[in-house]
This record gives structure tokens, sequence and C-alpha cells, in this order.
């Protein structure tokens, strides 16, 4: 049984270019609402600010964030600045830049590569930092990311990027990005419930590289809402979960985490009660076979 006092250096740790992070950190999306993107009610300011300190009290030194995470009335970033500036050495923000939102929260188009400085700098500005750890690229369906890898590669050369990532990608846009500059990390859909054959040769190339792997939406559902998934659970996860005196939620976690020593989690909650939970996930250690059980839920179509 896992309890509630464990921190997110009970995860393990592992190096994000030359940064050392715990395993378990936190996604900064959900501070802001309650709906994906936040297109529902804004989350409540106070109780999102303490999520943010709490997480860092117990050990998260990985936040996860972007200029786009924002509702009607909250911005992650705002919220992460907030919080927690000055930041504490050691710990890591990432970010991510490409989508974007106009002020009424609409999605427009991509933005180009000679559009990318601008949204680095927003993001500079927003967290009231002078240079950013991690810069994830976001791609929107364009088919090479040559050219906006380039760019952002430009701005890691200027010294406003440390390390740079690639999201929403497939395994020959890593190694394209690879032919232009180092990846930190990469950043995907990846659950028990989406994965795919991609996301497996994904998860197989970064181990090869020492390059994090960085799962989006680990336990939520196929819309992103926290539970949607939880409400198709299969017997057999929850016989996992009980077998530890765990939650469904922590065992998705721990599976994610057993994935490879070079997987990181970033679950997102504006929860209290679920950040604790979620990093007590950590510490769950899952059994050879348990892991083949839930292996088995992918392959038979779970």
């Amino acid at each position: 049984m896992i309890t509630d006092t464990v921190t997110a250096a009970d995860s393990g740790t592992f190096t994000l270019g030359d940064l050392p992070v715990n395993r378990v950190g936190l996604g900064a999306m959900r501070l802001t609402g309650s709906a994906p993107f936040h297109l529902g009610t804004p989350g409540d300011r106070a109780r999102s600010i303490a999520v943010l300190r709490t997480a860092v009290e117990l050990g998260v030194n990985h936040i996860d964030t972007a200029a786009f995470y924002f509702s009607s009335l909250r911005s992650a970033n705002e919220l992460v600045n907030t919080a927690l500036a000055p930041y504490a050495d050691g710990l890591v923000i990432a970010t991510k830049v490409g989508p974007f939102r106009d002020q009424r929260g609409e999605w427009g188009t991509s933005a180009r590569p000679d559009e990318l400085r601008g949204h680095v700098e927003e993001n500079l500005r927003q967290l009231g930092c002078d240079h950013l750890d991690l810069v994830y690229l976001r791609r929107t369906g364009q088919d090479s990311i040559a050219e906006h890898f380039g760019a952002l590669a430009e701005l890691r050369e200027a010294g406003l990027i440390r390390h740079l990532g690639i999201s929403a990608v497939a395994p020959r846009h890593l190694t394209e990005a690879l032919e232009i500059a180092p990846v930190a990390a990469v950043q995907n859909r990846y659950s028990l419930d989406a994965a795919g054959p991609e996301g497996d040769e994904l998860l197989r190339m970064c181990a090869e590289r020492g390059i994090a792997f960085v799962p989006y939406y680990a336990v939520a559902g196929k819309g992103g809402e926290r539970g949607a998934a939880e409400a198709r659970q299969d017997e057999e996860l929850l016989a996992v979960a009980r077998a530890h005196g765990a939650s469904p939620t922590q065992v998705r976690i721990a599976w994610t985490l057993h994935r490879g020593p070079h997987v990181l989690a970033v679950p997102g909650t504006g929860d209290p009660a679920h950040l604790v939970q979620n990093i007590a996930a950590g510490a769950l250690r899952l059994t050879g076979a348990e892991v083949a059980r839930l292996d088995a839920l992918r392959t038979s179509g779970h």
C-alpha cells in the first residue's frame, strides 16, 4: 500500500539535457479551469497557487506549462510566476510553442517559423525569466518540422532557450529534429488507452538516445477529461489498484513510469488532494506480472 507521505523524489530521477528532475512532475494546464483548454469554469486562483507551492514542497521540480494555457480569468504561466518566483535552483519549467490562441481563447493558425521568437518571448515575459529551461515545438499537422525546429535552435544558440523538445510528433520527426539540434525531450499522447505503434517506437527511440519521454493525458480519457478513463476501467486495472491500496489513476501513473527510466509523468490537477495522490503514485512499484496484465489491456483493444 502506498501512502500520501512520499515526495516526488520517491519516483526516481532523470536528466533532461543537463537538468536532473524527479520523474513525477506537474502539468499546469488544469490550474486555470475545469475544461480542456479551459473553456469552462475558471479555476480558483488561491487554490491553484497553493497547488503549485505544495507541489514544490513535496519535491516536484519539473513543471510543464505554456502561454496558451489560459481561461477567461486565469493564465497558467502567470500562476506559476506568482506562486514560485523567484524560482528555486533546480526547478525546471518546460513550456511549448507553435499553437496560438487569441484573447477570446479561439485557436488561430499555427505560428510560422519567423513568429516563434515572439512566442518564446511571451513565455519569458509571463514567467519572469531571462531564459527558458525547456521549450517544446508542438507540431500542429505540418509534414516537416525542420523549419520550425531550426528557428528554435537559433533561439537556443542565442541563449533564450536552454534545451529543446518536440511534441505531437511521429518517429520520423525525431530523426529530422536530431539532424538540426539536440533534443532533450519528446512529449506525446501516451497512455493505457492511447499509445499505438508509433508511440511505442518513439518510446524506444528516446530510450536509446537518452531522451526524456513525457506523456500527456496519461491518466485522462480520449477527450482529455480527468475521470473519463476511470469510467471505463477494466477489472484488471481495478484489481491491480486494490492490491496496492491505490486508485486507478495512481496505477496509471505508475504504469507510465514503468515504461522506462527515461519516462517522466506530468499529471495535471488543480485539486490539492489529487496532487498529493499523484505524487504518491511515484512510489508505487508494480510487479512484472502486474505490468504484463496492464499491457494486455492495450493489446486487447481496451
